[in-house]
């Protein structure tokens, strides 16, 4: 038992099973014990891989499609370049790199990160030291707005339904001879899925992100007001159906319930509700990642850096174009939506 699991079971001993959401919370955030708090989980000799680290190509073309935002805006300045999450400072350096010589924008912006772990903090100030740190979107000072999160909103937590009839029973963890385990709390309903009513059958499990519609609405409220633009990137799509939540251990699916604190939990993303949030910006989207790298010269650019190398090297450069846009690794499962002022054309990459 990991020493968080102690807590947690105390916890559901004196108050009752935890929702899956307040699970996922204390898994993830305990001030002591949390995943996220207390280690660097990327990479290799960590538990997953996200993209900006498979291959620079993923933050240089994100940055350019942020920075032709930007300028079919009109180039308005000051501007605010920000990201959510933003694991290393990876994706942040390629995106400064590549955008360095549009005109004017390196002048116009100012860098700001959002992160609560101090250990990832540390290693962001190393790639990006003129960034400015924030625990809450709501902290960034208000401005045009360009914003990246990329596998941000699939670590908030969830909370899971099973249709009973016309209500719903919430999944919650207990405790059975001192383990922690799965339950099914009596069916009632639920306003919040009243339209899931429609798309479901008994039986179907469906989740909410209680976190998401907020901080969405933030994101789409700056750029309503102040011009911008955001692209979300993440796994999930439109109304997603069943169990989606997952554990990742050095880089295998383990039990969400095993070794709380020591395994990363995320599930998949609504995009449905993303686009509801987002409003009065506009969404486009999602479309598949594979999709919009291409759109925005992804094959161009490897063959470019295909020629400078060779042997190991050139074979590794060729897995990574491979990982991020096939339709049977990154390409399909992740999908990439962009928020935009009504007025503005969505960012390059969302349409043909």
């Amino acid at each position: 038992m990991t020493p968080l699991a102690g807590l947690i079971a105390a916890r559901i001993a004196e108050g009752g099973p935890l929702t899956v959401a307040d699970y996922m919370a204390e898994c993830l955030l305990h001030p002591r014990h949390g995943y996220y708090v207390t280690r660097d989980p990327l990479g290799a000799g960590g538990d997953f891989t996200t993209a900006p680290e498979i291959s620079q190509m993923f933050g240089e073309l994100l940055g350019l499609a942020l920075a032709q935002a930007w300028l079919d805006q009109g180039a308005p300045a000051p501007v605010i370049l920000a990201e959510l999450g933003p694991g290393r400072g990876t994706l942040m350096a390629d995106v400064l790199r590549a955008t360095a010589h549009v005109p004017g924008l390196h002048a116009a912006l100012s860098v700001h990160l959002v992160e609560a772990s101090p250990v990832l903090r540390a290693l962001q100030a190393r790639r990006v030291p003129q960034a400015r740190w924030h625990d809450r979107l709501e902290d960034l000072p208000e401005g045009p707005l360009l914003l990246l999160a990329n596998e941000f909103l699939d670590a908030l937590p969830i909370r899971q339904f099973v249709r009973k009839g016309g209500g719903w029973a919430e999944r919650v963890v207990g405790l059975q001879d001192g383990r922690l385990t799965w339950g099914l709390m009596p069916p009632v309903p639920v306003p919040a899925l009243a339209a899931r009513l429609a798309d479901t059958e008994d039986g179907d499990m469906v989740e909410l992100c209680p976190a998401l519609p907020g901080i969405v609405a933030e994101i789409g409220r700056r750029i309503a007001a102040h011009g911008g633009a955001a692209l979300i990137v993440d796994y999930g799509d439109s109304r997603p159906l069943g169990d989606t939540l997952q554990a990742v251990a050095r880089h295998r699916r383990v039990d969400p319930l095993a070794t709380p604190g020591e395994a990363d939990l995320t599930a998949h993303v609504d995009f449905a509700a993303v686009a509801e949030a987002a409003a009065p910006a506009c969404a486009t989207g999602p479309v598949p990642q594979g999709v919009v790298l291409q759109r925005l010269g992804i094959l161009q650019r490897a063959a470019v850096l295909a020629r400078r190398l060779s042997g190991p090297a050139l074979e590794s450069h060729q897995a990574a174009l491979h990982r991020l846009t096939a339709p049977e690794e990154m390409g399909t499962l992740f999908k990439v939506m962009g928020l935009h002022p009504v007025s503005a054309p969505p960012p390059p990459g969302l349409v043909p």
